[in-house]
């Protein structure tokens, strides 16, 4: 029988299961009838009881973990609830105490109390339930436990109140069918489903009516496979020491350390069979694989059960691995899949690059015949786990349909995928020759360097993206960045005007050099400001400088801009530790192009998070949506400096001091007294502050940037909001429990509070999107992947794919992630206020 034809049965171990014990206390069913007047006259104390009111009374339910007759934990109590007409509690509980560590004969005792009088309490009945099954099963789902009257569940392993007696009713069989109805095991019809779930209901209320007997319903996590019981073995390890034999000589050397005839590393024996390959498995994978490419394979075309398995593999995420049944699955319905474009990543995971035959195929036949890919999955087959260059060179070629504007968006990070070429490694030559693997050069650099050379802002972009690596402390690498520099140089010598150009660049340089001395020279905290500034301004007043005007120069930072000179009476030190210049430049238009450029700060994540921010805003645009981002451009020019742009905007902090509110702020700048529902400011300026404050909370929330205090919260007077400084990404942040989503009291009250239809308007842009922003979540995590040897310091050494992958929430359906995220949204941290009160005072001081 062929393997798509068979059941797959799959089952988790209990051992492996590291989450607590949970279950929930779900309701009591049965009638409580009240006891004869005759025993109350003999019993006078009964007429506390509960069951004598008309109303339901106060009952309760304890609980407690037993194995072995021992306790494994201390007993748990429901809560108080005043119950109407129903004893439902629906209340989940969780035991100090994972499932791993749970022995077979674990059981839970329940008993459910009355109110027997002050101080008193007497049992409805008990019951004790089995954690596993005859057949060593993980019991889940809900449950139906019967209560034995007037006793307190017995804990022992022959236990006296069992949760299932040996008789059987109407409910306990068709309740038996409801699970297996849930399991799968029998066929579902919507139509008669409803029909006979109205008709158990009416069995069941005739059945409560007439039993005598009360069940306690509990409702238990439902596993995606079962779980079976099995202890975590001890296995032996090869790396464990030999036993050594009793030393009755001399006794060791004192300087040698105590541990050093049992230390594991000194005393490790070597398997030399690791590094081979499993014979077992190598010949299963030659026989599940056909390395013919006869009309059948080519032919052969998946079942409806199959295709959902290829579809759900296909949507695996970036970073997830493939089992070997999944790769077989993928290998086998190789020539089906070459149509699809979702395919190629997930093919090349599949293939065993060991085997020349494998590869043959997949590269010499497969790859030219396949569809053309998207740019996330051209990214992706770019990053270090494809080795193969003509893997890498098909992605190239995938690229090379990309205009120069969507290159531009990407060009950070295919620089930094020339670090995954054969070519940046000297291990060539200790390559077998005999390898399947093609180690050629896939074309990137040649491919960069010919689209850089056609286009002014490519050019200087990938000129100082390859300067910064050069700079860096990695040799190896920064002599394969000064190769492709070197090829760069050249063709642009053989361009057009190309001597001008390499001229330009030249000049670029020097002004990047004379910025950053006058920035180190300028940045002692020792001499006070104004008098820093003061000789700032002379300095650039000094026409011998070459600085106050300049023959026509494109800006490193923006190609398009074209600067003739600075503003010496503009240009100022802002107060930070770093005192980052404030530089005017004028512009061969008439135009000013304001900048900072700081000296002694790596703003190389900054660039990543704007080029990001300019990513995505794309992406929403696409979408018909503007959320009025500012991605102002950063450009790092050297491991410790760089320049961006300066947008003429206030912090929060500063508003509030001088104006009040943003709303005073706004109107202050933008009045409109006319205006209907926008607080007397233009209507233009609040959409486009809440449209922006909608896409900053979402971006920012997706790259998980920290430290979101009121001074790095800023306004424009065009109600344009945005964030500068992102020194913290990823989910660090120097707070103590941060909100997820950066929503202060100001931003707002600037909206007219959580009341206003502004407000409404600004979670529905966030919503829209977030959900516009996880179709692209592929793009994003892997063009931060590819940044993981960038030496960047909140990517260096994480797994930032997980820490990404986690804020698009996968496994959610869209409406699930909008729910969660408007959770998320609503959440606030009390210790925002209070850190953002105590930074306001820090800069008050520093000031």
């Amino acid at each position: 029988m062929d393997k798509e034809n068979k059941e797959d049965f799959s089952f988790g171990r209990s051992c492996d299961l590291k989450v607590p014990v949970t279950f929930r206390i779900s309701q009591l069913e049965g009638m409580r009838h009240p006891r004869p007047f005759t025993e109350l006259i003999e019993r006078p104390e009964l007429r506390f009881h509960g069951v004598q009111s008309p109303t339901p009374s106060d009952l309760y339910v304890t609980c407690q973990l037993l194995a072995d007759n021992k306790p494994l934990t201390i007993p748990f109590r429901t809560s108080y609830k005043a119950f109407k007409n129903s004893y439902t509690w629906n209340e989940w509980i969780t035991l100090p105490i994972r499932y791993c560590d749970l022995p077979l004969s674990s059981q839970i005792t329940f008993t459910v109390w009355d109110i027997a009088g002050p101080r008193a309490a007497v049992p409805v009945g008990g019951t004790t339930f089995r954690l596993f099954s005859k057949k060593w099963t993980l019991r889940r789902g809900k449950h139906r436990m019967l209560l034995w009257p007037g006793k307190e569940a017995d804990g022992s392993l022959e236990t006296t109140t069992p949760s299932k007696s040996g008789t059987r009713d109407e409910m306990g069989r068709l309740e038996k069918l409801v699970k297996k109805h849930e399991r799968g095991d029998m066929p579902k019809s919507e139509w008669l489903d409803k029909l006979v779930f109205r008709r158990m209901s009416e069995i069941h209320a005739v059945e409560t009516e007439k039993s005598n007997n009360l069940y306690l319903y509990i409702d238990l996590p439902r596993f995606d496979f079962p779980i079976i019981f099995s202890e975590l073995e001890a296995v032996a390890s090869t790396s464990q020491p030999p036993a050594l034999p009793p030393v009755t000589h001399a006794p060791i050397p004192p300087l040698l350390p105590a541990s050093f005839h049992t230390d594991p590393y000194m005393w490790a024996v070597v398997d030399p069979d690791i590094p081979r390959d499993n014979p077992v498995e190598d010949k299963h994978r030659r026989l599940v694989r056909s390395h013919r490419s006869s009309p059948y394979d080519r032919e052969l075309k998946p079942n409806t059960k199959l295709r959902d398995e290829l579809g759900v593999i296909l949507g695996y995420e970036p970073s997830r691995f493939l089992t070997s049944e999944e790769k077989d699955l993928v290998w086998k319905y190789r020539f089906y899949l070459a149509r699809d474009k979702r395919g190629l990543t997930k093919f090349v995971k599949s293939v065993t690059w060991r085997d020349p035959m494998e590869v043959k195929q997949a590269v010499e036949e497969l790859l030219p015949m396949w569809t053309e890919i998207d740019t996330d999955d051209a990214l992706e087959l770019l990053g270090p786990s494809t080795v193969d260059s003509r893997v890498r060179a098909f992605a190239v070629k995938q690229l090379a349909r990309a205009d120069d504007d969507e290159l531009m968006l990407y060009l950070l990070q295919l620089v930094q995928a020339l670090k995954f070429e054969s070519s940046a490694s000297d291990t060539r030559s200790s390559r077998s020759t005999a390898s399947a693997v093609s180690y050629d050069d896939s074309g990137l650099a040649d491919f960069l360097v010919t689209r850089a050379v056609k286009n002014r802002v490519l050019e200087y972009r990938l000129y100082w993206y390859l300067t910064v690596e050069v700079a860096l402390e990695d040799r190896l690498m920064g002599k394969m960045y000064g190769k492709v520099i070197f090829k760069f140089l050249k063709q642009l010598q053989e361009s057009e005007n190309g001597k001008e150009r390499k001229e330009l660049l030249g000049r670029q340089a020097e002004l990047v050099t004379s910025l950053a001395k006058r920035a180190k020279e300028f940045s002692n905290p020792k001499e006070p400001r104004p008098k820093r500034i003061e000789k700032l301004r002379s300095f650039l007043a000094d026409s011998r400088n070459n600085l106050l005007s300049m023959a026509p120069l494109s800006l490193p930072l923006n190609g398009n801009v074209e600067v003739v000179g600075i503003i010496p009476e503009k240009a100022s030190i802002f107060k930070s530790n770093l005192s980052p210049l404030l530089l005017y430049f004028t512009c061969s238009d008439g135009s000013e192009y304001p900048i900072i450029f700081k000296d002694g700060d790596d703003l190389r994540q900054d660039q990543l998070v704007i080029q990001l921010f300019t990513l995505m805003d794309r992406l929403l645009r696409q979408e018909n949506l503007d959320v009025k981002l500012t991605p102002y451009p950063v450009l790092a020019t050297g491991p410790q400096q760089g320049m961006m742009q300066f947008i003429p905007s206030k912090t929060i902090a500063n508003i509030v001091s001088e104006n009040g509110s943003l709303l005073n702020y706004m109107r202050a700048h933008h009045p409109d007294e006319g205006s209907v529902g926008t607080y007397g400011v233009d209507p233009v300026v609040i959409d486009t502050f809440v449209r922006s404050c909608a896409g900053y909370c979402v971006v920012t929330y997706i790259l998980g940037v920290g430290d979101r205090h009121l001074d790095n919260l800023l306004v424009a007077p065009d109600g344009h909001f945005f964030h500068v400084d992102f020194g913290y990404i990823l989910g660090h942040d120097p707070k103590l429990y941060p909100p997820a989503v950066k929503v202060c009291k100001e931003m707002v009250d600037g909206m007219g509070g959580v009341h206003s239809q502004h407000y409404a308007r600004f979670t529905n842009f966030c919503f829209t999107a977030f959900s516009i922003l996880r179709q692209s979540a592929n793009l994003i995590l892997n063009l931060v992947t590819l940044m993981v040897d960038a030496n960047i310091p909140d990517i260096k050494g994480r797994n930032v794919h997980e820490l990404l992958q986690e804020k698009f929430m996968p496994d959610l359906t869209e409406e699930e992630a909008i729910k969660h995220f408007e959770t998320l949204l609503n959440e606030t941290s009390y210790f925002t206020k209070v850190v953002d009160r105590f930074h306001d005072i820090a800069q008050y001081w520093r000031s």
